[in-house]
């Protein structure tokens, strides 16, 4: 008998809350594919930091699991809230209270039983669609391959499933502690609404408007933690806040009868809005902050991907680049090991030169706006002091200024496809990242290059911006370009070799050419040891800066893809959970309440509303409860996503409108939002219409 009650309760509950169990699924679904990116080796092999990945998807996994586990609580309290009635009638005819609890979490067991079962045949499919993903990006070829990892499973049971027991079981203890009376009027607890000091908290709107322009004015200057924290923490609360205002303004607005309340249907749909907003006042900030996260992290997701899609084959111009910070470097162990293994069409060695003087680094630190004004004292002047400890301890720039012969120039020029040069004997160039070429405009004005005799000064003849490897190679940033007779006053600084190859490099190149290097394999591969003679520097790229003292062309730019993937992925997991934990609860809210108001609505259509004004009522009452929440976390992370976006822009040199990341966010978000919103609208219409019954 009871086997029957519940198989029965698990089919009608599928029916009333298919919004929630496609969520669930979609969960499952995801929680799967994701977390075999953490147990896949078959990037092992090609990537030297194999675990980041994983070990960014475990974070947010954390973040996932959290807010499923909320869902999953909200949902199973929001069911028997539905149910209490139920319950009670159980009760009063004789049924124990063990077991409806035991009826009701075996109900729940099953559903999300169904829903990881489906949802586990999903993410198979959806694994292959993330690996195909990931290799494309690393330019790897991928074949399908079918099949399930045991540790994938257990995570993802554990995962998944305990989510669901600590939620039931914690209502197991609540439903302990109710009785009849209880269970009679728990789903009535909400049609209620206490209206008192409507007047004063609705002086929270206002407020709350207040806050978030301040915290928009002062978001770009926040720089200590302390302070960082304690606005998120006032955005948080005042987000709560917000929705207290609002429905004590809309309260206060109906009370004075203002004419516009009598317009059209205005009076029923403030009356819901204002009681729904008030009962769901928790639960709307948390879905705006749920809404705020996501937006953020699709928006950070997107500036990383056109990052990697744009960026990187101008970052790393040449098939093969090698640092030695020996001036008497041959490269003879470099050229046998590219001979034998690689093909190249040219192998070409240089050296960067130094006039042992910072007048051009001190030129960056003062002028760039990545600087700002920490180089400088408070007079405006250039703060020798701190300038010189940067270039002593920091590496944004080598010790001295880095210039490079006219010919090697041309040379490395013809090598990369791009037009030769020409300098008079009183003329340099000046060779910059393609960000900063607007902000170097003026340097012609300020320098002071020496001529070959030494007893003159070379003049500016122009700026070039190609991508030329400046990133520690070519120089940090900038490259002073001089005819090859100012060399002569000038020493070498250090030593560069470069290879044009003539097919793809063969796998583990970069390893062989480690190996080969005096003295073996160097313990540092991504950050060099700082040598006396200070060459070693970075550049000033602040959010994405990678150098080797081995670049191989097509394995850095997969290894940095491969870093990329690993914020990229975990971010837009998130965001996707995030989301689609939101729209269910609007969604289940609202289609679980369509029956009380069916008969509100068959009122409307006794006093003479036409089913098409009742269908515009809906869509009408819909809109302002579904955008309510979105409205706000657009208006809070827009103005942030904005200013990152520029900063993002203007540092990485990506030729991209600083505003467009957060328009294909919004577009994707309300994609998603559309697509629950229509499930709903159609379920609520067919609900008013009799069609169904949700409970």
């Amino acid at each position: 008998m009871l086997r029957k009650l519940i198989f029965r309760n698990v089919k009608r509950s599928v029916s009333d809350y298919l919004v929630y169990m496609f969520t669930m699924t979609a969960v499952a679904a995801m929680m799967y594919a994701f977390n075999s990116l953490i147990f896949q080796d078959k990037v092992k092999n090609y990537m030297e930091t194999e675990n980041m990945l994983g070990a960014m998807i475990g974070l947010a996994t954390v973040f996932v699991v959290l807010i499923v586990a909320w869902l999953i609580n909200y949902m199973v309290r929001f069911m028997l809230e539905k149910r209490s009635t139920e319950f009670g009638i159980y009760l009063l005819l004789g049924m124990k209270k063990k077991i409806i609890s035991r009826i009701y979490i075996r109900e729940n067991l099953l559903l999300g039983a169904a829903a990881f079962l489906i949802g586990m045949f999903a993410g198979v499919l959806l694994e292959q669609v993330l690996l195909a993903i990931l290799f494309s990006l690393m330019r790897m070829e991928y074949h399908l391959s079918f099949g399930l990892n045991k540790w994938t499973i257990l995570m993802t049971v554990l995962c998944y499933e305990g989510c669901y027991l600590l939620a039931v079981f914690r209502c197991r203890r609540k439903f302990k502690k109710m009785n009849i009376h209880d269970l009679m009027n728990a789903g009535r607890q909400n049609e209620v609404i206490r209206e008192k000091h409507e007047t004063v908290k609705k002086l929270l709107l206002p407020f709350s408007v207040l806050f978030i322009l301040a915290f928009w004015t002062v978001f770009r200057f926040l720089s200590d933690m302390v302070q960082i924290m304690l606005f998120l923490t006032g955005l948080v609360i005042t987000i709560y806040l917000f929705y207290v205002g609002v429905s004590a303004w809309i309260i206060c607005y109906v009370r004075k009868k203002k004419n516009g309340i009598y317009r059209g249907q205005n009076l029923f749909l403030l009356r819901q809005f204002a009681s729904k907003v008030r009962t769901m006042q928790f639960t709307m900030g948390t879905l705006t902050a749920l809404f705020t996260i996501a937006l953020m992290g699709a928006s950070i997701a997107l500036m990383f991907t056109d990052y990697e899609n744009v960026m990187l084959e101008k970052k790393f111009p040449f098939d093969v680049q090698i640092y030695s910070p020996d001036t008497d470097e041959d490269f003879a162990w470099a050229r046998k090991i590219l001979t034998e293994s690689a093909g190249p069409e040219e192998i070409f060695q240089y050296s960067i030169y130094t006039d042992r003087e910072a007048q051009v680094n001190f030129w960056m630190l003062t002028n760039l706006r990545s600087f700002g004004s920490i180089y400088r004292s408070p007079d405006g002047s250039l703060n020798r002091e701190k300038a010189e400890k940067m270039l002593e301890t920091e590496g944004i720039y080598c010790r001295y200024d880095t210039y490079m012969g006219l010919s090697d120039y041309n040379h490395l020029r013809r090598m990369l496809g791009y037009g030769e040069i020409s300098l008079g004997e009183k003329e340099y160039a000046v060779q910059i990242k393609k960000r900063l070429e607007e902000e170097v405009q003026g340097i012609g004005n300020d320098l002071k290059i020496a001529d070959a005799s030494g007893k003159g000064y070379l003049t500016c003849a122009g700026i070039y911006a190609d991508a030329f490897s400046q990133d520690g190679h070519n120089g940090g940033d900038y490259l002073i370009v001089v005819p090859d007779e100012v060399l002569v006053r000038m020493q070498p600084f250090y030593s560069e070799l470069t290879a044009d190859l003539k097919d793809s490099p063969p796998e583990g190149l970069a390893e062989k050419l480690y190996q080969a290097m005096p003295g073996g394999q160097r313990e540092a591969k991504y950050y060099r040891d700082a040598s006396s003679e200070g060459n070693n520097c970075l550049g000033s790229d602040n959010i994405i800066s990678y150098t080797e003292d081995v670049l191989v062309r097509e394995q850095t730019i997969r290894n940095v893809k491969y870093l990329l993937a690993s914020i990229v992925i975990p971010l837009f997991y998130i965001g996707l959970v995030f989301v689609c934990v939101a729209m269910t609860v609007l969604s289940v809210q609202q289609l679980s309440d369509s029956a009380k108001y069916r008969f509100r609505y068959d009122v409307l259509s006794k006093l003479g509303l036409e089913r098409s004004g009742i269908n515009r009522l809906i869509r009408k009452q819909l809109t302002a409860y579904y955008l309510c929440p979105a409205f706000l976390a657009a208006l809070i992370s827009g103005k942030m996503i904005l200013q990152v976006s520029e900063i993002f822009v203007r540092e990485t040199g990506v030729p991209t409108l600083a505003g467009m990341y957060f328009a294909v966010s919004m577009a994707l978000f309300f994609g998603i939002y559309l697509m629950y919103f229509l499930v709903t609208y159609i379920g609520f219409k067919q609900n008013v219409e009799g069609k169904q019954t949700v409970r």
